[in-house]
C-alpha cells in the first residue's frame, strides 16, 4: 500500500468520525464496541486463507486493517496516540525481536528473556500473566502450554501427551459414572480438552485451526446427509437415527 493510499484511508476514517457530517454508526462506536467486529474480521481472514480463497483475501485484509485505523482514530481524538505511532511502535518491536538482523549482528538476549523483561516492566511478575483472558480457549491453552514448555515444563515427546489424554478419558468416564451433572465432571472434561491441545502442540499444529477444519468437515458432511435424505423423500425431522447414520456413511464413502 502506498503512502497516498494510507493517507486517504486515514482521511476517510476521520471524515466518518466528523461530529458534524460523519456517519451516525461510526460516531456511536467506542474502543469497546468495535472489539467484536475486530474478532470477526480476524476470523474471516483466517477462514479465507484456510479455504484457499485467495481472491477474497485482499478485501478481507482491508476489513481487518480498517479495524486498526478505527482504533487509531479513536485514540487520536482522545489524544492518546495516532496511526503513525502504532506503526512506529511496531517497527521498534520488530527490530528488538530480531537483534541478530537489526543490531549490527550483535545478538543480545534471547526471545524469552526479552519477553520476561517486558512483562516485568508492565508489573506482570508471573510467566503467564500477559496471556489475554479473552483469547479463544483452545488458543489460550496452546499459548499457555508453549509458554511453560519454553522453560522446560513439558512432556519429552508426543507419547507423554497422548498418554495424558488416555488418562483424562478414564477420569471423565469415572466422573460421568459417579455424577454426570457434577462440577467435577465438567472439570474433568476441561482437563481432557486441555490435554488434547497438548497433543496438537507437540505435532506442531494449531488446535484452533484444527477444530475449525473439523467443524467445516462435519458441516459439509451433514449438508450431504440432508441432501441424501431429501433424495429419499425424507426431512431431518422425520428421519430416525439409523436413516441419518446410513446417509452419513454414504456421504463419507463418496469423499
Amino acid at each position: 500500500m502506498s503512502h497516498n493510499a494510507v493517507a486517504e484511508l486515514q482521511a476517510i476514517m476521520a471524515k466518518l468520525r466528523c461530529p458534524d457530517s460523519g456517519c451516525d454508526w461510526d460516531l456511536a462506536q467506542t474502543f469497546e464496541t468495535i472489539v467484536p467486529h475486530t474478532l470477526e474480521e480476524a476470523y474471516e481472514v483466517a477462514d479465507t486463507i484456510e479455504r484457499g480463497a485467495y481472491d477474497e483475501l485482499k478485501a478481507e485484509l482491508g476489513d481487518l486493517l480498517f479495524q486498526v485505523i478505527f482504533y487509531s482514530q479513536l485514540a487520536s481524538e482522545q489524544q492518546l496516540f495516532d496511526f503513525n505511532a502504532v506503526v512506529a511502535e511496531l517497527n521498534t518491536k520488530l527490530k528488538q525481536r530480531h537483534p541478530h538482523i537489526f543490531a549490527d549482528g550483535q545478538v543480545q538476549d534471547n526471545w524469552e528473556t526479552r519477553k520476561h523483561q517486558a512483562r516485568q516492566a508492565k508489573g506482570q511478575h508471573h510467566l503467564l500473566d500477559d496471556i489475554p483472558a479473552n483469547l479463544p480457549a483452545l488458543s489460550a491453552a496452546n499459548k499457555i502450554q508453549k509458554r511453560v514448555a519454553a522453560v522446560g515444563f513439558d512432556w519429552p515427546s508426543v507419547d507423554g501427551a497422548l498418554d495424558k489424554v488416555a488418562e483424562e478419558v478414564l477420569e471423565v468416564r469415572e466422573a460421568i459414572d459417579h455424577d454426570p451433572n457434577s462440577e467435577h465432571c465438567a472439570e474433568e472434561i476441561g482437563d481432557l480438552l486441555f490435554a488434547t491441545v497438548n497433543v496438537a502442540r507437540h505435532l506442531g499444529r494449531d488446535p484452533e485451526q484444527l477444530l475449525r477444519q473439523a467443524n467445516r468437515k462435519f458441516s459439509r458432511r451433514f449438508n450431504g446427509v440432508e441432501e441424501q435424505l431429501t433424495a429419499q423423500g425424507l426431512c431431518l425431522q422425520d428421519a430416525d437415527l439409523a436413516q441419518m447414520e446410513a446417509a452419513w456413511q454414504a456421504v463419507k464413502g463418496q469423499e
